[in-house]
């Protein structure tokens, strides 16, 4: 939710108006995809990446504001908490060596923003959820101090009317985290590589399902997020810290049925109206700032509208896999925000895990029989469940082959079809080498940066240190790879 809100409270009439309004701009968009042209041309993909910020003891720096002043870039902002930053990237095409020059744009982003970062005592990590978090940084002074997040903060607890409960318990049963928050601090300790694909509207839905069909195969592959407040819980914690923080259900509503705010669906899409129209139905407003201006006589009158109340809505709807409608210029698109996979470990990992996803959407789209043809939702949103908890080990259903590890059906399956993708999309053999042959050796030697997470705090305990000082040696060791650069399958576990 990128949108600035400049409001803090709403009455009765603004949620009229808005709900007025955002069925405006869903008809309004309903007529656009049936006459108005969309962008079409070379595919464009965008990412975002947010950061964790520390501080010499590799604990969460409260420092953001200050950090972002002192980097001076227009592609970073401020997120909710105080301890994160977010990088956007400007769109490219995918062909090409497009993706090779990302990587190198990255790491010179990253290595001049650490300098700066640096002045102030204050180091950028990847990391899906930060291993040295404590319960007592989830506080509201935590929060950052702006108008959009304070909103989104109040609004939230006031749907909920209680406290937001952060209840997880990790595989083995031994560990958990039960802890009840007065605001939604907890949300801000999710930190994820966001992927962006701009489709033509007519294909939006069999990319949506593709994607869906790929998300536990994501996290399989890509888990980064093992530790909370101290304790080893699953691969990927981030997806049920995520769903929990920003839940406003009540008890009472969730064994009613009411659709949660971080939600996986619950079935296959033939249109991208499909899920702007489910957000309308399924949702109230949280944040219902509402415009004088009129879509439908902003299209017919000036061309492409903005319809700020559709999209101010759906990024108050977090989908794993999200539906954008922008404007760039005069020319609306839509396009495919990917939400599933953790930030980190590293520059080089990131490209690879985007690269695989991009090139298995071509081949998935194109093939002769859909796969969610041959699949139920349920058992997509099954795997997307294992995964997270269980990440390599994760016993996945795929059509075909049956249960599969997400490895071994990689390796078995799933990279041909990517390189085949990617060849489809133009993008030259060179980079799909290079960066599938990582998730390649990833596979082969099972090793995840969550993996190596829970591997070497467990040596470090081994040696006679206690949790949190396990915790801040592996982070300690994390850091260091990371800015290395040097993929995570080969990361060394001590001794």
């Amino acid at each position: 939710m990128g949108q600035v809100v400049d409001r803090t409270t709403f009455t009765r009439r603004d949620r009229q108006r808005y709900r007025i309004k955002v069925q405006r701009c869903l008809d309004t968009l309903e007529e656009m995809l049936r006459e108005y042209p969309f962008a079409d041309s070379e595919p464009m993909t965008g990412v975002e990446i947010e950061f964790n910020l520390v501080d010499g003891d590799l604990a969460p720096s409260l420092n953001g504001r200050d950090v972002l002043e002192t980097i001076n870039a227009e592609e970073f902002q401020t997120e909710l908490g105080r301890w994160n930053l977010e990088l956007n990237l400007p769109p490219r095409p995918l062909p090409g060596d497009e993706w090779r020059l990302l990587e190198h744009e990255l790491l010179d982003l990253l290595a001049g923003a650490g300098a700066k970062a640096g002045d102030l005592r204050t180091q950028l990590v990847m990391i899906g959820i930060l291993p040295t978090l404590r319960t007592d940084h989830m506080v509201a002074e935590s929060i950052t101090p702006d108008d959009r997040y304070r909103a989104l903060n109040d609004q939230m607890l006031n749907a909920r009317g209680e406290p937001i409960r952060i209840d997880i318990t990790g595989n083995g049963g031994s560990e958990r985290v039960a802890e009840d928050f007065e605001t939604i601090i907890p949300e801000a300790a999710c930190t994820s590589l966001q992927l962006h694909l701009q489709v033509a509207p007519a294909d939006f839905g069999k990319y949506w399902n593709a994607a869906q069909c790929l998300a536990g195969v994501q996290l399989g592959l890509g888990a980064n997020s093992p530790f909370l407040m101290g304790s080893n819980l699953w691969a990927e914690t981030r997806i049920p810290l995520f769903e929990q923080s920003c839940d406003v259900r009540t008890p009472e509503l969730r064994n009613q049925g009411v659709r949660p705010r971080v939600w996986f669906g619950e079935r296959w899409i033939d249109s991208v109206l499909d899920l702007f129209a489910e957000n309308a139905r399924y949702f109230p407003a949280l944040m219902p700032v509402t415009s004088e201006i009129d879509p439908m006589t902003q299209l017919r009158e000036h061309g492409a509208p903005a319809l700020p109340e559709l999209t101010l809505h759906n990024g108050t709807i977090w989908r794993w896999n999200r539906p954008i409608y922008d404007v760039s210029g005069s020319e609306p698109h839509v396009r495919l925000e990917n939400r599933v996979l953790p930030a980190g470990p590293t520059t080089v990992d990131m490209v690879a895990n985007a690269l695989f996803f991009y090139g298995l959407l071509r081949t998935l789209v194109e093939a002769e029989q859909p796969l969610w043809k041959t699949v139920s939702f349920e058992a997509a949103a099954e795997n997307f469940t294992t995964a997270a908890k269980h990440g390599m080990n994760a016993p996945l259903y795929w059509p075909g082959t049956g249960w599969i590890r997400p490895d071994e059906l990689a390796l078995r399956k799933l990279l041909p079809l990517a390189h085949e993708g990617l060849a489809r999309w133009g993008v030259s053999g060179a980079v799909c080498d290079r960066y599938l042959t990582v998730l390649e050796r990833r596979c082969v030697t099972r090793q995840t940066g969550s993996s190596w997470q829970v591997d070497t705090v467990a040596a470090l305990e081994e040696r006679g240190l206690d949790r949190p000082k396990a915790l801040y040696g592996m982070v300690e060791r994390y850091v260091a790879a990371s800015a290395a650069n040097v993929p995570v399958h080969t990361w060394e576990i001590p001794d």
